[in-house]
């Protein structure tokens, strides 16, 4: 990932091998399962707030993951992007939280809270991660016999880290069907709001498409939050109880 070690400065390193993929992939999928998890039961807790209960009623508002969890989406693309890709990207989702923008009290003040809910969310979890990878450090410092156990969580702290940032990032791309496309609706005059809406009508397709028509695009919209998050890392690295934390280098 030259992306990060451009600004960690992490030399470069041999390609892992299965036993290290497997090992980083137990620790990153349930960081990664538990954060979309939250992002959408976020939405439905804004919208259930914003006067619409449609996820509540169809047992969504709900941190259990089993509800949430896509089989393609959850688990098998990050499986296939882990693995693919040599343990240097990996990416998922949640089956989407679904609501009723008809049922807010009010339309546009509800669509954009609920719309931010999961990206709000995925940030106060970077920030959850980065608190406890220091209360790990400071535990490490404190009993230095768990150093092995404490290092391991702390690569684990780091993917949450990662993660989170990276997700919120996404979410904001303003590209139907993603949480961005919402919130740059509102921004829009209302002739081209009603254009620029109708996109959504075809799903996923808009993105996708930007995807294959326009290779590196979404990798180029991520940039400023690739460097926000290892600006949050460097805060933390400081204490780091061994290298373990370090998932940009193997």
């Amino acid at each position: 990932m030259t992306w990060v070690r451009a600004g960690l400065k992490v030399p470069p390193s041999p390609r892992p091998g299965i036993r290290a993929l497997l090992s980083d992939f137990i620790l990153a999928l349930p960081v990664l399962v538990f954060s979309v998890v939250a992002h959408e039961y976020a939405h439905g807790a804004a919208a259930l707030r914003q006067g619409d209960d449609t996820a509540l009623m169809l047992g969504r508002l709900t941190l259990n993951p089993v509800p949430h969890i896509d089989p393609w989406m959850s688990l098998l693309l990050p499986a296939l992007l882990w693995f693919g890709s040599g343990g240097s990207f990996t990416f998922g989702g949640a089956k989407p939280v679904p609501v009723n923008p008809r049922k807010y009290r009010q339309y546009r003040r509800g669509d954009i809270i609920v719309s931010s809910a999961g990206v709000v969310v995925n940030l106060g979890l970077a920030l959850v991660f980065s608190a406890l990878f220091v209360a790990i450090g400071l535990l490490g410092r404190a009993v230095p016999d768990l150093a092995a156990g404490l290092d391991t969580a702390q690569r684990m702290m780091t993917w949450g880290i990662w993660l989170n940032i990276m997700l919120a990032a996404f979410n904001l791309i303003p590209i139907p069907p993603l949480d961005g496309s919402h919130l740059f609706y509102h921004a829009l005059p209302p002739a081209w709001g009603v254009r620029y809406r109708a996109i959504a009508n075809y799903g996923a397709l808009p993105l996708l498409a930007v995807m294959l028509l326009v290779p590196g695009a979404i990798s180029f919209l991520l940039t400023p939050a690739r460097y926000g998050a290892v600006g949050l890392l460097r805060l933390v690295v400081p204490y780091a109880v061994g290298d373990g934390w370090n998932i940009f280098a193997r």
